[in-house]
């Protein structure tokens, strides 16, 4: 998402985790929103691909970051 929120190719290179070492690690992340909707959220939620497009626009591919 970052990458073509830039416009450029991504050149990644995805390299296994020592199993020595995995456990250590948080190797995968999911959520669900069950809860939130029966705590009676009805909003929409933002795509990834869009909000990450938001953020590197907005923030990240700017001369000056911090402001």
């Amino acid at each position: 998402s970052a990458y073509a929120a830039l416009g450029t190719v991504p050149n990644i290179q995805y390299i296994d985790m020592p199993e020595q070492i995995r456990g250590s690690y948080q190797y995968f992340t999911q959520s669900t929103v069950d809860r939130l909707q029966r705590a009676g959220y009805n909003g929409g939620f933002t795509a990834l691909e869009d909000a990450v497009e938001a953020y590197v626009k907005g923030f990240l591919d700017r001369a000056d970051r911090f402001r």
